[in-house]
């Protein structure tokens, strides 16, 4: 095979790939609703950071190290900072 070949028919397959990955995008119908999501309202970085604060002080007086603090302040934070 020439080199012109080769490149002719690597430019081929990623055509067929291409049109096949725009296939499976399906565009909204005009009369459908958006997707609903389920995002809570945006915080400003001062609220998160008093949050993360709360939680790490809630983690420091339970003593907590390690993957058991992870967990905590995860759910900690998912609450809002409100973990006891």
């Amino acid at each position: 095979m020439t080199r012109s070949s080769v490149i002719a028919a690597a430019l081929l397959v990623l055509a067929f790939g291409a049109g096949a990955a725009s296939a499976e995008d399906k565009p909204a119908a005009a009369g459908s609703p958006p997707a609903a999501t389920t995002q809570a309202p945006a915080m400003s970085a001062s609220e998160k950071a008093s949050i993360a604060k709360a939680c790490t002080d809630q983690a420091n007086a339970k003593g907590l190290h390690g993957k058991a603090r992870k967990k905590f302040r995860s759910a900690c934070k998912k609450a809002g900072g409100k973990m006891q």
